[in-house]
């Protein structure tokens, strides 16, 4: 029965998580714009480690900024990249680069700086974005947010049996 849900549980999940966060709502919102700038940069792999690296050196809220980098996860990360992508080389007008079908750091270095290039200037135009975006909307919604009660999330009914006889 969980499973039929499981975006939604996941969902609440993640707000409540964000919401027992015990920090000011500017610091809270600066960790979260800290935690969508290296979201939104090519750092596959590393986001969550470099964003509480980040937060400690420039005293943020790690826990907004840790769960922030979620922002590219494996359903949005292709999308974000490849529009930071096309963004990135429609402003320095570089040729199209063609896709491998299997993506790997050896074929993006043999790629070189057609792929690179564009994809760092497009996400650092994103990244800068989405954080400014993030930390007016986060800032306003944090207080909001804490003032409500968020119901438990219904659990399955279990028969209990009667194991007198």
């Amino acid at each position: 029965m969980w499973r039929q849900g499981w975006i939604s549980r996941q969902s609440k999940l993640f707000l409540l998580r964000f919401l027992r966060i015990k920090a000011k709502p500017d610091e809270i919102a600066k960790g979260f714009a800290l935690g969508i700038f290296i979201g939104m940069t090519p750092t596959i792999g590393l986001q969550t480690p470099v964003a509480i690296f980040m937060a400690v050196l420039l005293g943020q809220d790690k826990i907004a900024a840790a769960l922030a980098v979620w922002i590219s996860n494996p359903i949005t990360a292709p999308f974000i990249y490849m529009a930071e992508y096309k963004t990135g080389r429609f402003l320095l007008d570089t040729p199209y680069v063609l896709f491998p079908k299997e993506l790997s750091i050896e074929t993006i270095f043999q790629l070189g700086s057609n792929l690179v290039v564009p994809l760092c200037l497009g996400s650092l135009i994103y990244a800068v974005l989405a954080a400014a975006i993030s930390y007016a909307v986060v800032l306003r919604m944090v207080p909001l947010l804490k003032s409500y009660r968020i119901a438990r999330w219904p659990r399955p009914f279990k028969r209990r049996r009667n194991h007198s006889r």
